[in-house]
């Protein structure tokens, strides 16, 4: 008869991508998890994995019976997990992606309050414009603007799309002047993201939504929009910024509006994770803080992406 408990294990690791981030989420060492899976293997006598240390393939019998008997241990854990859920207390490290300038939205109070409420709980950001390997990097929840790609991943949008807008210095534009039409700009020190060369090309919508597009460059490029937005509070050129974190700065006359009748549209910010199933405590607690406090605008299931 097969132990159930090894076929729970062989799902969970599937589900991991990798031994190691199994080891992580599920606190078994990954020698027990690979001998435990061996012993499965031996009770149904045939391979079910191709395994390395931190990557592993399913055969043509595993993927088979993976399909077969993930809902019976979905269902088992499932119940396990109400009966439990009354009971665990949030604990250990939550490891949160998110982009550079998260924090200017995402409101420390809140943080201080959560971390009073759950005082077993450690969070450590990592603030990146980079994308991260959520299994790789062993991040629990991250938060992703723009376009979604990653499928697998549960998501939910917790900032709507906004604008991004033209925005410079008022002692750069007394300095080079105000640029009069979108093609003006090819003629003016612009702010490029994640661009070496210093050369890009801004497509936005102009007067009534027509697209339009310019070819830009400048002497500054940076690969987060805080180091954007610095450089032009800094007069070194003409930026295009999220209209969330351009706002402060032109109510305070830090930053003025260029050529305003034209913006890029946004795509709101979302935070994935990837599943809703057996969640630790701790990583369920803070997912609920930013639902709590940023709202879940909308929710994703794995692959619908945007």
């Amino acid at each position: 008869m097969l132990d159930l408990n090894d076929v729970a294990l062989f799902v969970q690791v599937v589900r991991c991508g990798s031994f190691a981030e199994a080891s992580r989420r599920l606190g078994v060492p990954p020698n027990t998890l690979s001998r435990r899976v061996q012993q499965l293997e031996a009770q149904l006598g045939t391979r079910l994995m191709q395994r390395s240390t931190r990557n592993l393939t399913l055969t043509g019998a595993g993927q088979v019976f993976l399909e077969r008997c993930s809902g019976a241990v979905d269902g088992l854990m499932d119940a396990g997990h109400e009966l439990l859920a009354v009971n665990l207390e949030p604990s250990g490290l939550v490891r949160v992606a998110a982009p550079a300038d998260f924090l200017d939205f995402f409101a420390m109070e809140w943080l201080t309050g959560f971390l009073v409420a759950h005082p077993k709980v450690r969070v450590d950001f990592v603030l990146s414009d980079g994308r991260v390997d959520l299994i790789a990097d062993r991040i629990d929840v991250a938060f992703r603007g723009g376009i979604l790609e990653d499928s697998g991943l549960f998501a939910r949008k917790v900032l709507d799309a906004g604008t991004d807008g033209l925005v410079a210095s008022p002692a750069y534009i007394a300095r080079r002047g105000v640029p009069a039409t979108l093609q003006d700009l090819a003629d003016h020190d612009c702010l490029v993201f994640g661009h070496p060369s210093g050369k890009a090309t801004w497509r936005l919508a102009g007067p009534g939504d027509a697209p339009a597009e310019v070819q830009v460059s400048g002497r500054f490029s940076g690969n987060t929009v805080q180091a954007l937005r610095k450089a032009a509070l800094a007069g070194m050129g003409i930026a295009l910024l999220p209209s969330t974190l351009s706002q402060r700065d032109l109510r305070a006359g830090l930053l003025v509006p260029v050529l305003a009748q034209y913006h890029r549209q946004g795509h709101g910010v979302h935070m994935v994770y990837p599943s809703k199933r057996y969640l630790p405590p701790a990583v369920s607690a803070f997912i609920d803080l930013v639902v709590d406090k940023m709202g879940a605008i909308e929710e994703l299931p794995p692959d619908a992406g945007e």
